[in-house]
């Protein structure tokens, strides 16, 4: 058996990502992934005052800026005690289903769908209708996707000023209180969003949509409806399945989400719940923060054994670039398992019967990633007009209830929300009035995490291992399954120097 190991830089992600895999008779048996750069915020946050955290995190990232915002906001009121008015909470997940969508629009279209515009897809008989589509700066949907995705998060500018890398949100609730202008701007963007969506993206209405809980119904559609057909989720279903992404791509059966869109009469529910899908059961169990660590024996940092919960995390650099150490992405865990994290687990766990009945068939595979991708963006859609609508029967509501600066004390508390990629969290540790530790457990980080102390492979790793590689200098397919997680390492982790015997340019 011959076997090579090929270095693999993928582009078209958020972040620099390289793939490390041992390929025997055309067949991934080996995988590691590698992310490549180090950043250093959870050690930038040491030492500083803890509303700095309001400004700093939401720099982690240019995409989901709202939602660390959200998670570090969350953090400090947990430490202070501090309640927040339903109008702020309905602000926040205004903003934060408004990121979501943008996020769900661009990965899609001009991430992931782009691939199929390869010339190696020439032959299929889908292949004009796919460049006529999706191609890129040209095909009609590709330039859809660009002025709809531009257009959402202007609600993120009315609300927060600014968008990315906002700071509006702050302990007690947001800095804007909303006004007639603000709920006529929001409501003629969000309806413009939905005409795209039903003519564009799904071929329907959003109500015939979201109803949809079987299956088979779903793909009947597809073969009788040509609105639904040629639509965009229509053309990617039918693509994909010719090409056997239904088929690839599983990775870890477990899957966890941290709940999306808070109840802003009742924090601690969620309009999606949160949860843990065990992949063995197939039962979904409550989320327990407590049982999540972080490992990093295969990791540049400082080495400890076993996992340990964020609480009592540590983020100092080791390179050691001759080690068994390969990435500086940590290993999250929960309960000592591999989870997966993104919009499939938020819609299975959340309770959406038509991504469920789909996983029940055919698993947590490459496609379905992707069509829970354009499927959340109706729910998104749907939360957002219902808040909207509730924001404007409560225009005078209170926004902010500014705490008693004698509240804000010395403590440990931790912010979890349901970000665009999935389950993002924020452990803050306060003493003597300022940051004494800071660590944030990213969604890439779940599903890229290298091995952990047991040398379990992440999820990333595992949903290539056993993928067949047909053309070494173009794996295409390794390109189908990681994109379909929407990878972000600039989230996860400064550039080092890496050797690349293959780069994968698509």
């Amino acid at each position: 058996m011959v076997k090579k190991t090929l270095n693999i830089d993928l582009n078209r992600v958020e972040g620099d990502l390289e793939f490390e895999l041992d390929v025997e008779d055309g067949m991934v048996v080996d995988a590691r992934c590698i992310g490549v750069m180090y950043r250093g915020f959870e050690q930038i946050m040491i030492g500083r005052a803890p509303r700095d955290a309001a400004v700093i995190t939401p720099r982690v990232c240019g995409i989901c800026g709202t939602a660390h915002l959200y998670a570090a906001t969350l953090a400090l009121e947990q430490i202070w005690g501090i309640d927040v008015p339903p109008n702020a909470t309905r602000i926040r997940n205004l903003c934060l289903l408004t990121e979501s969508i943008q996020n769900d629009i661009r990965q899609s279209f001009l991430m992931f769908l782009v691939d199929f515009c390869h010339e190696a897809y020439r032959s299929h008989p889908l292949y004009a209708q796919i460049m006529d589509a999706f191609a890129p700066f040209k095909g009609r949907h590709h330039l859809g996707a660009l002025e709809q995705s531009r257009d959402a998060v202007g609600i993120v500018a009315l609300f927060g000023g600014q968008w990315p890398h906002s700071s509006y949100m702050l302990p007690g609730g947001v800095v804007g209180k909303p006004s007639i202008r603000k709920i006529i701007e929001t409501r003629d963007i969000i309806n413009k969003l939905t005409r795209w969506y039903e003519t564009a993206v799904i071929g329907d209405t959003l109500e015939n949509w979201l109803s949809l809980s079987k299956s088979d119904v779903f793909f009947e559609g597809l073969e009788k409806d040509s609105n639904k057909a040629n639509s965009a989720l229509g053309l990617f279903t039918r693509f994909s399945r010719t090409i056997g992404l239904h088929q690839i791509g599983f990775g870890s059966a477990s899957m966890i989400s941290f709940g999306a869109v808070s109840d802003p009469l009742n924090p601690k529910a969620h309009a999606m719940q949160a949860g843990v899908f065990d992949g063995d059961s197939g039962e979904i169990g409550p989320l327990d923060q407590s049982a999540i660590t972080e490992h990093v024996r295969y990791s540049w940092f400082r080495h400890y054994d076993g996992g340990r919960h964020p609480h009592k995390g540590e983020t100092i650099p080791d390179y050691q670039s001759e080690s068994d150490r390969y990435t500086w992405a940590k290993a999250p865990r929960y309960d000592g398992r591999v989870m997966q994290t993104g919009p499939m687990a938020e819609l299975i766990i959340g309770g959406d019967p038509l991504t469920t009945d789909l996983h029940q068939k055919e698993g947590a595979s490459t496609w379905l990633r992707q069509f829970s991708r354009l499927r959340r963006i109706g729910f998104s859609l749907m939360q957002m007009k219902e808040t909207v609508d509730a924001l404007s029967e409560d225009i005078h509501g209170d926004f902010f209830l500014p705490p008693n600066p004698q509240d804000e004390v010395d403590g440990k508390g931790f912010g979890m929300i349901q970000a665009a990629r999935g389950g993002l969290g924020h452990w803050i540790s306060i003493k003597e009035g300022v940051i004494d530790r800071y660590q944030i457990i990213t969604p890439t980080a779940w599903n890229a995490s290298p091995r952990d102390s047991e040398g379990t492979h992440g999820h990333w790793e595992q949903s290539v291992i056993g993928l067949p590689i047909d053309d070494m200098e173009n794996p295409l397919m390794l390109g189908h399954v990681i994109r379909s997680h929407d990878p972000c390492l600039v989230c996860t982790v400064h550039m080092l120097p890496t050797g690349k015997k293959l780069r994968f340019s698509v």
